[in-house]
């Protein structure tokens, strides 16, 4: 890692990885049992939690294979790392602004191995900054997984107008 040339992006484009990709030989499974990747996919995971949601879509992918993670799905993670480390020095900044919040969701179709589902996708910004990236699948029709994104999206714009009302009250009686 340390000899590595870092990422410029947290996930290659057009990467396809599967279940269908797990160590097939000894020595891979054996090289394979030697990999933190499990470590790895959670240390990522606390560092979206805390401050990092640029990498919150390559996390969820590669997440998917802790299980039967190969060297294709090692080598995602990897992918992540390197990017991590090469914008260490990147952070979300809040505009001093008024407290704006806005929603995005979608829900589309996808032909993702090994079978098609809805992937619904939500995106929450508060002050211009990324608050929350959430992406899931969901197995019924493209209507009901529109449905479901929107319902989604308007619980959280609830919850994030009850925290935007507490934090100006907050700041009121300073």
């Amino acid at each position: 890692m340390n000899t590595s040339k870092w990422g410029f992006l947290p996930m290659r484009h057009g990467i396809k990885l599967s279940k269908k990709q797990p160590p097939k030989t000894g020595q891979e499974l054996k090289r394979m049992s030697d990999i933190p990747y499990t470590f790895a996919v959670g240390c990522i995971q606390y560092v979206v939690q805390c401050t990092r949601l640029d990498v919150a879509y390559a996390l969820i992918v590669t997440s998917r294979y802790q299980t039967c993670a190969g060297e294709v799905h090692w080598s995602a993670v990897k992918t992540i790392l390197k990017y991590l480390k090469k914008t260490k020095d990147m952070f979300l900044i809040y505009s001093g602004g008024d407290l704006i919040l806005e929603s995005y969701n979608d829900a589309s179709f996808t032909m993702m191995i090994p079978s098609p589902n809805q992937v619904c996708i939500q995106a929450e910004w508060w002050c211009g900054c990324l608050e929350k990236f959430q992406a899931g699948y969901h197995s019924g029709s493209t209507m009901e997984a529109e449905y479901i994104a929107a319902s989604e999206a308007a619980k959280e714009a609830v919850w994030m107008k009850t925290q935007q009302i507490t934090y100006q009250d907050d700041v009121a009686n300073c």
